[in-house]
């Protein structure tokens, strides 16, 4: 019988192992390989023997992916470029090729600027060059690489409509449709600058199946059809007001995305919240316990998709009610979540927080633990990756002197969870394969 510390060791050990599955340096190694002068990427093989080789590793995973890549090319790596924030690194880790921008995040900085103009440079190069150029594009990359569209779009404009976007209540693609409007980066445009070359694009992605084209807003490729319309987002969410008038002119100018000739340019997935859920799975499993993936609780708003977690757990004990085992049901993708106070937290946090207020409401199981987490190890603007609950939450904050509701309305569920020291703090990972959450009963 799993009681409720075994159960949080449990939840935590499961975490930890799907981390380990998304692991970019790992996968880069199986991946990408040099075999005399056949460079290959996946499927795709290149010949280098006389040919220049540059690449652009942009967000949260673009340390270890560049490292992967390194080691596969050496000093057959002419140039490259690294964007990044979160993770430490020096040449000594990456090869003495590699120029390094520590960009902004969430919103563009400076740097994020001196980013874009480094790698604007580099392109020019390798397409007078017709080189091959390597894209290395992960979650995060939005902010760390940034160009204006229109030179009269300020960097204040452009931070001040990241920080709208992000907390509207959009989803990533809703954003993303709005920020590749008025970026000369996102939306296949960064890669347009190089139409010379062969280009492959590989991709630790963050947002939800076939959407690799909103990865950093999809600085390399352009987006399908599907994707939303950025004058229609605006309007569903009310920011035509509230946009700096800069940015809503560019929106309203906008042309159509650049592309560049397909045969000479692809892309494929190295990880996704996939290999995250499934390597959730497996641990489950050895540590005991029937498992489950919810694959229709993903991206819903938050108080919904909280419910229908809470739904999906009941409906598991009902059906293995007299196996007397442990259950485990595993969810992934990004709850929308709009912060509504000043407090500090992020939807893996509140998700959490709202969990142990929903399961003490419902009277649920007398040994239930959640663990919701970032896989990128940073949940919004805390120094948290989520946090952990169980079915005793709720009266230890009481007994504290804590408000979960209370919290819960101010968006500061990393404070209410730093005190109870129930916040999952890993620090920056170098990953970035979207959040997990993984629900335990007996």
């Amino acid at each position: 019988m799993h009681d409720l510390t075994q159960l949080r060791v449990a939840a935590r050990d499961i975490f930890d192992e799907a981390l380990r599955a998304v692991d970019p340096l790992k996968a880069m190694r199986s991946a990408v390989r040099l075999e005399n002068s056949t460079l290959t990427a996946r499927n795709r093989s290149f010949e280098i023997s006389a040919r220049e080789i540059y690449a652009i590793a942009i967000g949260k995973a673009a340390c270890k992916m560049a490292a992967g890549l390194n080691e596969a090319l050496g000093s057959r790596l002419t140039a490259g470029i690294l964007c990044n924030r979160d993770v430490a690194i020096d040449n000594t880790s990456i090869g003495p090729a590699w120029r390094i921008f520590r960009g902004g995040h969430p919103e563009p900085n400076e740097r994020s600027l001196a980013a874009a103009r480094a790698c604007f440079q580099l392109l020019e190069a390798a397409d007078k060059a017709r080189a091959l150029v390597i894209f290395l594009i992960s979650g995060g990359g939005s902010a760390m690489i940034e160009w204006p569209a229109t030179d009269e779009i300020s960097l204040s404009d452009l931070q001040t409509a990241n920080k709208l976007l992000v907390s509207c209540g959009a989803s990533i693609s809703e954003i993303n449709a709005v920020r590749r409007a008025f970026s000369d980066v996102k939306g296949g445009k960064l890669a347009a600058r190089a139409p010379n070359c062969d280009q492959i694009t590989i991709v630790v992605s963050d947002v939800p199946g076939r959407e690799e084209y909103n990865v950093a807003s999809g600085p390399t490729i352009t987006p399908g059809h599907t994707s939303f319309d950025a004058g229609e987002v605006m309007t569903r969410y009310q920011l035509r007001g509230k946009l700096p008038s800069s940015v809503v002119r560019a929106i309203d100018k906008t042309e159509k995305l650049l592309t560049i000739d397909a045969p000479r340019t692809e892309h494929f997935v190295l990880l996704s919240n996939d290999n995250a859920r499934l390597a959730a799975r497996e641990s489950a499993r050895r540590h005991g316990f029937i498992t489950e993936i919810a694959v229709d609780i993903s991206d819903q708003p938050i108080e919904e998709g909280c419910e229908k977690l809470l739904e999906s757990l009941g409906a598991l004990r009902k059906k293995y009610a007299t196996a007397g085992d442990g259950l485990c049901l595993i969810s992934g993708g990004e709850f929308a979540c709009p912060a509504k106070g000043g407090g500090v937290g992020g939807r893996n946090l509140e998700t959490a927080l709202r969990l142990a207020l929903l399961e003490e409401s419902l009277d649920g199981p007398e040994r239930f633990v959640a663990l919701c987490a970032g896989t990128d190890g940073i949940d919004g603007n805390s120094q948290a990756a989520g946090a952990i609950v169980d079915s005793t939450t709720c009266d230890r904050a009481r007994v504290a002197g804590l408000s979960a509701a209370g919290f819960l309305a101010r968006s500061d569920s990393y404070s209410f969870f730093a005190a109870l020291d129930d916040a999952i703090t890993t620090g920056p990972t170098g990953t970035n394969a979207r959040d997990l959450r993984i629900l335990l009963a007996k």
